[in-house]
C-alpha cells in the first residue's frame, strides 16, 4: 500500500473554554481517518458537531490554549511536533484552506493581483516582480478570472468570483492536500456546481487531494468518492459515497439522510402531506437496497421520495393533512404591477468626461405578479438577480421606481409613513441570518416583544404572556429559559425559531422569507420547515418564499416563480417547474442542483 498523504489517529481537540468545565467537553473525540493523494473526503454532520474544528487541527488554526492529543501525520512527519517556521511553510505549500465566506479573508484595500502576489511572495521571496505577476495571472486564469480583473478589488467581485479567487490562493503553491470548508453554502445553485467542478477538475489535473466539510449531503455525495459522518466530535461512520447512501449503519446518518430526503422528495409538495413519501419499500436512494421504497404511498420510487420505515432513526416524519389552496380566488392579496427598481451609479471625474449618462441598474424591471391567500409562493434565482430587492420593495423598505404593490385592494405606494406602518403589522419578513437580525443587547423575549412595543398593541405584562406563548408555539421550552436568554447563547436553528416568533407575534397575514433556511444543516433545515408549515396551517399564513434552494422550494412551495435579471422569465405550478421548465434559465438551474439519491 502507497504511503498515506494525510493520517489522522485518535485525534482529540478541546477549545480553551471548554477544559474550565467539571468534565472535560472534546470538540473532536478520537477521530481516525487516512487520505491519499487524489482521493476526495466528504466530512457531513450538524453544525458543532466537530467538523470544522478537525479541518483546522490539521492546519494548526485553532485558539492558543487548545487542547490537542493524538497524531496528525503529514507524509510520514508530525504536524502537531513542527516548529513556527515549519509552520508557515506547511501551510499553502503542503495544505491549503478554502474558507466558507471569502470576504472575511480578503483585505478590503487590496487587489485581487496583489493578494495572489503576496502569498507566492511569502514562501517565494527569490521571484522577481515580473515572475510574481505572471504566476500570479496564470494562477487566476486556472479558476477563470481573467487577467484584466486582477487590478480590481474583492467588493467589487460576485460572492461566486470572491471564492474562486480564495481557490486561486490555496493553488497559488500548488499544495498537496485541499481543505474546503462550506465553500458554497452562500452560493446559488448554477454558481456552486461551477465552483466545484473547476475545484474537482484542478484535484484532478494536480493530483491533490480534498476534504471537503459540508452540511450539504447531496452536494457531497455528487463530488466526492468517500464520505465521513461526525457526530458529537466523533467519525461515526466512512465508506465510499454509494455504501454510505443506501446502505447506512449508523442510526445518525440515517436520521441525516432522512432529513434531507424529508425535503428532497421526489413529490415535492406531495412530500408535505405524507411525510417522505409514505409507506416506504425495500429500493434504495436510486433504488438499489437500504434507503428507499419502490413506490409508497406518497411517491413513485427511483429518486428516493421514501423512507423505509424498517430503519429506526430519532428524526420522526410529521403526517400531515396539508391539502393546496384553490386558485379559484376572485381577489388576490398582493398584487404587483409593472414594478421597476432602478439605481444609478455615481459617474467619478474621469467617466464624466467620457460618459454622456448615468449607469442605471435595473434591480427589479418589469414585475407583475399576484399571490393568493393561504398560497406558498417561492421566487428563486441566483444572487443579483432581484429576489431581495423586489421583497424590499414589497414592503415599501425602499420606494420603487414605478409601478404599484397592491395590498389588499390598497396601493402601498401611495401611502403615507404612518400608514405604512399600520400596513406592516400585517405583512412581517423573516431574513436569511436571525443572528444579525436580533439586537444582540436584548434578551429573547425582549427581542420578540419589540414589534408589539412598536405598533403599541399591548403593554408589559400582556407583551410577556403573548412572547410565552409564543415560545412554546415554536418549541423553545422551557420558556422562562429561553425568555432570559440572549441570542448569541442559541444554536442557529433556535435563533430562526426566534425570528419566527417575532415575525408571527403581531399575527400578519403575509410572511416573506428570505432565505430563511440556507445557513442550516439538514436536519435543522427539515425541522424549521415543518414548522412553519405547522404555523401557515394556525395562524392562516400566507408566504412569499424566497430561496436559491431548488429542493426547498419544491417541498414548500405550490407555485413558483423564476427570476433572472430583475425579470420574472417564468411562473407556474411547483410540479410544472419541475417537470416541464420552459425558460432555458430555468433549465439551467434545475440542471445545476445536486439531488440526493441521484449517486
Amino acid at each position: 500500500m502507497s504511503q498515506a498523504l494525510l493520517d489522522i489517529e485518535n485525534l482529540k481537540v478541546a477549545y480553551p473554554h471548554q477544559q474550565d468545565r467539571e468534565s472535560l467537553q472534546w470538540a473532536v473525540n478520537g477521530v481516525s481517518l487516512t487520505l491519499q493523494r487524489g482521493d476526495r473526503l466528504g466530512l457531513v454532520g450538524e453544525s458543532g458537531c466537530g467538523k470544522s474544528t478537525l479541518g483546522r487541527a490539521v492546519m494548526r488554526l485553532l485558539p492558543p490554549a487548545s487542547r490537542v492529543n493524538g497524531k496528525v501525520m503529514f507524509e510520514e512527519r508530525s504536524v502537531l511536533d513542527l516548529t513556527p517556521t515549519q509552520m508557515r511553510q506547511f501551510r499553502g505549500e503542503a495544505v491549503a484552506l478554502v474558507f466558507q465566506d471569502p470576504m472575511t479573508r480578503l483585505d478590503p484595500l487590496m487587489t485581487i493581483g496583489k493578494h495572489c502576489m503576496e502569498t507566492l511572495k511569502a514562501h517565494q521571496p527569490h521571484l522577481s516582480e515580473r515572475e510574481l505577476r505572471d504566476k500570479a495571472i496564470a494562477t487566476l486564469a486556472a479558476v477563470k478570472i481573467p487577467e484584466n480583473r486582477a487590478h480590481q478589488y474583492p467588493h467589487e467581485f460576485s460572492g461566486g468570483m470572491r471564492q474562486r479567487v480564495a481557490i486561486a490562493l490555496a493553488l497559488m503553491l500548488d499544495p498537496k492536500l485541499i481543505i474546503a470548508d462550506e465553500p458554497t453554502t452562500s452560493l446559488d445553485v448554477t454558481v456552486a456546481a461551477q465552483i466545484l467542478k473547476e475545484l474537482m477538475r484542478l484535484c484532478r489535473e494536480r493530483d491533490m487531494a480534498l476534504l471537503l466539510i459540508s452540511h450539504d449531503l447531496a452536494l457531497v455525495g455528487e463530488y466526492c468518492d468517500r464520505i465521513g459522518v461526525m457526530h458529537d466530535g466523533e467519525l461515526i461512520e466512512t465508506g465510499s459515497s454509494q455504501t454510505v447512501f443506501q446502505q447506512p449503519q449508523h442510526e445518525y446518518t440515517r436520521s441525516l439522510l432522512q432529513a434531507a430526503l424529508h425535503i428532497h422528495g421526489e413529490q415535492g409538495v406531495g412530500s408535505r402531506e405524507q411525510g417522505a413519501g409514505g409507506q416506504g419499500g425495500q429500493g434504495g436512494l436510486g433504488g438499489q437496497g437500504g434507503l428507499g421504497g419502490q413506490g409508497g404511498q406518497g411517491g413513485q420510487g427511483g429518486q428516493g421520495s421514501n423512507f423505509s420505515h424498517s430503519a429506526t432513526t430519532n428524526y420522526q416524519l410529521p403526517t400531515t393533512n396539508y391539502q393546496l389552496p384553490t386558485t379559484n380566488y376572485q381577489l388576490p392579496i398582493l398584487k404587483i404591477t409593472d414594478l421597476k427598481q432602478h439605481y444609478s451609479l455615481e459617474r467619478n471625474f474621469i467617466e464624466r468626461l467620457f460618459k454622456a449618462e448615468d449607469q442605471t441598474i435595473k434591480a427589479v424591471d418589469g414585475i407583475n405578479l399576484e399571490l393568493f391567500p393561504g398560497e406558498i409562493l417561492g421566487l428563486v434565482g441566483e444572487s443579483g438577480c432581484g429576489k431581495s430587492t423586489l421583497s424590499r420593495t414589497i414592503l415599501q423598505l425602499v420606494r420603487p421606481t414605478s409601478g404599484k404593490v397592491e395590498w389588499q385592494g390598497t396601493d402601498l405606494t401611495t401611502l403615507s409613513r404612518q400608514d405604512l406602518r399600520l400596513s406592516r403589522r400585517q405583512m412581517q419578513m423573516i431574513f436569511q441570518d436571525p443572528h444579525a437580525c436580533l439586537n444582540p443587547t436584548m434578551t429573547v423575549g425582549q427581542n420578540i416583544a419589540e414589534p408589539l412595543f412598536i405598533h403599541q398593541i399591548a403593554n408589559p405584562a400582556k407583551a410577556k404572556e403573548q412572547v410565552m406563548a409564543m415560545l412554546k408555539r415554536v418549541g423553545l421550552t422551557p420558556l422562562e429559559n429561553y425568555y432570559s436568554r440572549y441570542p448569541s447563547e442559541l444554536s442557529g436553528g433556535q435563533q430562526q425559531r426566534v425570528a419566527i416568533a417575532r415575525a408571527l407575534i403581531t399575527r400578519p397575514r403575509l410572511i416573506i422569507c428570505d432565505e430563511p433556511v440556507s445557513m442550516l444543516d439538514a436536519s435543522i433545515q427539515a425541522q424549521v420547515l415543518d414548522l412553519m408549515l405547522e404555523l401557515k396551517r394556525e395562524f392562516d399564513l400566507t408566504y412569499l418564499f424566497i430561496t436559491h434552494d431548488l429542493w426547498v422550494a419544491r417541498f414548500l412551495c405550490d407555485r413558483i416563480a423564476v427570476m433572472n435579471s430583475g425579470q420574472i422569465v417564468e411562473i407556474d405550478t411547483t410540479q410544472a417547474i419541475f417537470n416541464n421548465p420552459q425558460h432555458p434559465y430555468t433549465q439551467t438551474l434545475l440542471a445545476a442542483a445536486p439531488l440526493l439519491g441521484s449517486q
